[in-house]
């Protein structure tokens, strides 16, 4: 992924949190054009803060570089709901999705 990469999925996220680069700045701590100077590739963020951006964005690193995953903090929060059912209602869910996927 590259630094471009890298921009493009901040900007993808943001918007699918529905949130303003002036707003999801100020949230940061950040003056109000942070995020714009990363959007724009005047600068980027330190490890640091790309981990509070991933954390904003409610999203691991590990779902933030997977780009096939359009909607991971989405995914992430049903992940989690999964996790306490029972293998009965985990079969159903997994019948339910195939049937979605067809």
């Amino acid at each position: 992924m590259t630094e471009k990469d890298i921009r493009n999925r901040i900007t993808e996220l943001r918007i699918k949190k529905d949130v303003s680069e002036y707003k999801m700045s100020l949230d940061l701590g950040h003056s109000k054009g942070y995020i714009q100077g990363i959007s724009s590739g005047r600068t980027m963020p330190s490890m640091s803060e790309f981990l509070a951006i991933c954390e904003y964005l409610e999203v691991t690193p590990q779902d933030f570089f997977n780009e096939e995953n359009k909607n991971p903090a989405l995914v992430s929060k049903i992940t989690d709901k999964l996790q306490s059912l029972d293998d009965g209602d985990l079969k159903l869910v997994l019948d339910m999705v195939e049937r979605f996927k067809k």
